[in-house]
């Protein structure tokens, strides 16, 4: 199992390895990380590790800014001192939140975790980890209100064929191909939708269940999204990540 360690204090990554070695020795730290800049380079340069340790307060800035610039498909345990950032965190693949110190009990249980979800090959739930949590099943948008000059325009979340980001602009495309500015980030945007209808394609593309027409098999094993409406360019479906669209198409 190979992981990867995102953590800018090095005494704190220093003893989170050893914790790892002491408790998963099968686990091969790939690197240490310390910065946002450092991690994107980092995976534009390498294979999506089994597992990512990822420490929330960067020395430049939140971790959350990375998922902005990768896509991040494999599960990520975060760590902090601080727990007000639990939720956000369960929203972008996260499987635990552990808050420091970290001991020997909490990153056991967080490991046995991940190795359950992985034997299982069940993807990680949300609703599932807020319920551990104490926490209330989550309520997902079923409506974004445009603003459009001196009114607002409702945008039912059932009636968006597919969401993308164009030149730093993100626009919703309706099933009449009718395009809406939305003033959010994908990763903002893709946690308030349900999981359930919406699948985060690639870094570019946002698309809905009932959007989809058919599919084509691409070069090196990827998949090509047909939608049911006109895409400025090719829906492409890494070969990753292939196996988790057709899991959440089917469903």
């Amino acid at each position: 199992m190979k992981a990867l360690i995102i953590e800018d204090e090095s005494i704190a990554a220093q003893a989170l390895e050893l914790l790892i070695k002491e408790t998963s020795p099968e686990v091969d730290v790939l690197a240490v990380l310390q910065t946002i800049e450092e991690t994107v380079e980092w995976f534009d340069e390498n294979p999506m590790p089994d597992l990512v340790f990822m420490d929330i307060h960067l020395a430049d800035g939140s971790s959350f800014a990375i998922f902005d610039k990768v896509d991040i498909t494999c599960p990520v345990i975060f760590t902090t001192a601080y727990d007000e950032y639990a939720l956000k965190a369960f929203e972008v693949n996260s499987i635990d939140y552990l808050l420091k110190p970290i001991n020997k009990s909490d990153l056991e249980r967080a490991m046995n975790k991940y190795k359950s979800l992985i034997a299982s090959h069940q993807r990680p739930s949300l609703d599932g980890l807020l319920e551990q949590m104490g926490g209330v099943r989550k309520k997902y948008k079923s409506c974004f209100l445009i603003p459009e000059r001196d009114k607002l325009i409702p945008l039912a979340t059932s009636n968006i064929a597919y969401i993308f980001i164009d030149t730093k602009t993100v626009k919703a495309i309706a099933m009449d191909g009718h395009t809406y500015y939305l003033n959010q980030t994908l990763d903002e945007i893709m946690a308030q939708l349900d999981p359930e209808q919406f699948f985060r394609a690639n870094r570019q593309f946002i698309i809905s269940r009932w959007s989809v027409k058919d599919m084509t098999v691409w070069f090196g094993n990827k998949l090509a999204v047909n939608l049911i409406v006109p895409t400025p360019e090719k829906i492409i479906v890494s070969k990753a990540r292939v196996g988790e669209f057709k899991t959440w198409f089917a469903l």
